[in-house]
């Protein structure tokens, strides 16, 4: 790819803009989003096609009231109880779900929250996805952050008392490529006891070296389970191969990783098939895998740099809700991460119901914890990838915890 795909929108070339048009115009100019590129690793798993045709057959609007409450009296739920519990059908009852839920969350994980913090390393990006503030044809500061700089926002981060973190970049191969995301977490490893990654998803031996580095677990966003709507959503770089990155986590699992994570971008396409493609792949895979450590979260679009028309259109707080309580019900081992993008008083509640792992004196910038925490900086700042609604620092976040009745969690890993 050109490297002036990597710089502003006004300085494109006149060709590299007239590629821009035609991908957005013109659908057969699209790479195919099945198709496996030079590179990606196939390993031949049959969970999506399992999912796919599981969703394919849900009608949420054919649940009825009987059904819900029959989800709701059993004592495990099976994949039908979790279909009627996304359905409109189950928003009459939601209050009964979060109570149900709440007892889950009790009997599995006590009162206890779990703490993390996003460190977003480099902001270049491949990619042209059309809600992401990151996308190759937005018009942002780009940075990306060099061995020292990275070690300096750690330090900070640490000094705070966080002892996990969460090593993001954009999906550039280019600028952040694996020795520097390894050299990342080997320098995370030395100031915090658990170590999370989000970015590109990758082979299954370079898993293995960003493990044998230091991560410890990999989040990957599905963004949305549609494939029809994932390919007018992508329209450039390696994101567009929907299969590739559907089978992210069993990679991430078979090179050595503790754990995965799954989401869909609610609000891409439909939210209740979205939520349910989720909670199945997430499902099928702990079935696969039982040793490995599943967990979930339900982020909502959010405006972006040069776009604050983005949102999640239909999927309301009491939405989130009810898919979280059902998460809960239906797989009530797994954890729930609420992110930042929610309201301080939406996680301060949902803490206490269903979710059980909230980050804290977040930035999605690149380079400014350190002016955040301590006001001082001396270097430039990359823009963020979306706005937060939820500002608070750790420390005020935690004495928001407690005073909620809950016990904050900073690190629970014992290494021997």
């Amino acid at each position: 790819m050109d490297n002036r795909y990597f710089v502003d929108s006004e300085f494109l070339s006149p060709a590299a803009l007239e590629k821009k048009h035609r991908l957005e115009q013109d659908p057969a100019s699209r790479a195919d989003p099945m198709a496996y590129l030079p590179g990606m690793e196939d390993i031949h798993s049959d969970l999506s096609q399992r999912v796919l045709s599981r969703v394919a057959a849900f009608r949420p609007e054919a649940y009825s009231a009987r059904e819900v409450r029959a989800a709701l009296s059993h004592r495990v739920r099976n994949e039908e109880d979790l279909m009627a519990l996304l359905s409109p059908a189950a928003e009459p009852f939601l209050e009964e779900m979060a109570l149900l839920a709440k007892e889950e969350t009790s009997r599995h994980f006590g009162n206890t929250v779990y703490f993390f913090t996003p460190l977003y390393i480099a902001n270049y990006c491949e990619n042209y996805c059309v809600y992401c503030g990151f996308n190759c044809y937005n018009h942002i500061r780009r940075m990306k952050l060099n061995e020292k700089q990275i070690e300096r926002e750690m330090k900070v981060i640490a000094d705070s008392g966080m002892e996990e973190i969460l090593i993001l970049t954009g999906e550039s191969r280019a600028e952040s490529d694996l020795a520097y995301i390894g050299q990342a977490c080997r320098t995370a490893r030395t100031y915090f006891r658990n170590v999370g990654l989000e970015i590109y998803p990758v082979n299954t031996e370079e898993y293995r070296f960003l493990h044998e580095c230091g991560a410890d677990y990999v989040t990957v966003f599905q963004e949305t389970y549609d494939i029809k709507k994932y390919e007018t959503l992508h329209l450039l770089g390696h994101k567009r191969v929907w299969p590739y990155r559907f089978d992210a986590q069993e990679r991430a699992l078979l090179g050595g990783m503790r754990g995965v994570a799954f989401s869909a971008l609610l609000g891409l396409s439909d939210f209740r098939r979205d939520a349910l493609a989720t909670a199945l792949h997430a499902c099928y895979l702990q079935k696969k895998y039982p040793w490995a450590e599943i967990s979930l979260s339900c982020p909502r679009l959010r405006p972006i740099i040069n776009n604050e028309k983005i949102g999640p259109q239909d999927v309301g707080e009491k939405q989130l809700c009810q898919i979280l309580c059902a998460y809960r019900l239906f797989l009530p081992f797994a954890g729930i991460t609420v992110s930042s993008r929610e309201s301080a008083a939406f996680r301060n509640g949902i803490v206490k119901i269903a979710a059980t792992k909230i980050s804290a004196g977040v930035s999605t910038g690149i380079g400014d914890h350190e002016r955040k925490y301590t006001g001082k900086q001396d270097h430039e700042e990359g823009d963020g990838q979306f706005e937060i609604s939820d500002g608070r620092s750790f420390g005020a976040m935690y004495r928001d915890m407690e005073e909620e009745g809950l016990q904050p969690v900073v690190n629970d890993a014992l290494y021997v």
